[in-house]
């Protein structure tokens, strides 16, 4: 039923749970996974002189968050590729299902709601309402989203009181 499947990551807790999915699901039916990590350049199209190295860092990144599912599949026996792109997010995804004829995406969600969805947006709620092909969505859990935020918080505030 399924063998190519997608695990677009950024390296998150959302997508970390996804990737376990993801192996699962390739385990049972034989499938090869796909790593993808896209370094969404239309956020940084307004930056000059620096968006060279933020571009950069964010590649280093994508290596770092793609070598990572490549791990986990190897170590769960599972076949798997992985790729670093630019571009925007969603966009990028699609390209890739039809370039490698992939017949199913797993994506994790960060379960934001409110005012933090509508500012943020949702890369996974675009695929959803796009793709061509299946996509399984892996939720975090109410814990595991409080701990992340409350990570976001305090990464945020440090950063903030160093500063000053």
């Amino acid at each position: 039923m399924y063998s190519e499947i997608l695990v677009p990551t950024d390296g998150s807790k959302a997508a970390e749970r996804a990737i376990d999915h993801a192996l699962d699901i390739a385990k049972t039916y034989g499938a090869r996974v796909h790593a993808l990590y896209v370094v969404d350049t239309s956020i940084y199209t307004s930056l000059d002189a620096g968006a060279d190295v933020v571009i950069d860092a964010l590649e280093r990144e994508g290596d770092v968050a793609t070598k990572h599912v490549r791990a986990a599949a190897e170590e769960a026996g599972v076949e798997v590729v992985s790729e670093v792109v630019t571009g925007t997010a969603y966009r990028s995804i699609h390209d890739y299902i039809d370039s490698h004829d992939i017949d199913l995406v797993v994506m994790g969600t960060h379960g934001r709601t409110g005012l933090s969805h509508y500012l943020l947006g949702s890369v996974t709620e675009r695929v959803v309402r796009t793709c061509p092909v299946p996509v399984l969505t892996v939720r975090m859990s109410d814990e595991e989203a409080e701990s992340a935020a409350s990570s976001d918080d305090a990464a945020s505030t440090g950063d903030a009181n160093e500063s000053a």
